[in-house]
């Protein structure tokens, strides 16, 4: 388990990644929306601290409302396309059958949209869940996921689009 101290560096760096089109890579700026999100989880923040076992649970809620505010700021992008998959949304999401079509559903979705981005979230929880053993089975099950994820993407997009393949 990371310290809360490094935890929030975590955050930090993943929201100026995340919404580096908005902050221009200024930490300050991602610092903002990084509290307004913290703030906005407050009251599990709270819980957290009275019992750190729900750490896992309130990262998970943090990445869940990253997600939807990347989501609502590209929706400002006319020009923009935006997906979003989360694979941990059913417990066959993220085999390679379901993924495929999932991820296929976005790909067309984002077709027309020179620059785009194709955010993919919770596929580690859903391959290597934290309460079972990281087998290198699961392992090798997830670095699959991820590549699978990558070329499927990458054979899919037109060569003249920009697209982020975005994994949280």
């Amino acid at each position: 388990m990371s310290s809360p101290a490094r935890a929030d560096l975590r955050r930090l760096h993943l929201i100026n990644a995340l919404f580096s089109h908005v902050t221009g890579q200024d930490l300050y700026l991602a610092e903002q929306i990084k509290s307004a999100i913290t703030f906005s989880l407050a009251e599990f923040e709270s819980q957290t601290q009275e019992h750190p076992e729900f750490a896992a649970r309130y990262d998970a809620a943090f990445n869940t409302a990253a997600s939807k505010l990347l989501e609502n700021s590209f929706a400002d992008l006319p020009r923009h396309g935006f997906f979003h998959w989360d694979a941990s949304h059913t417990l066959t999401a993220a085999t390679p059958l379901f993924a495929r079509a999932e991820l296929m559903t976005g790909l067309k979705k984002l077709a027309p949209f020179r620059e785009s981005t194709l955010l993919v979230t919770n596929l580690r929880p859903a391959l290597l869940p934290a309460d079972k053993r990281q087998t290198p089975r699961r392992k090798k099950e997830y670095a699959d996921a991820l590549s699978y994820t990558q070329e499927l993407a990458a054979a899919r997009t037109a060569p003249s689009a920009n697209l982020n393949l975005l994994f949280l």
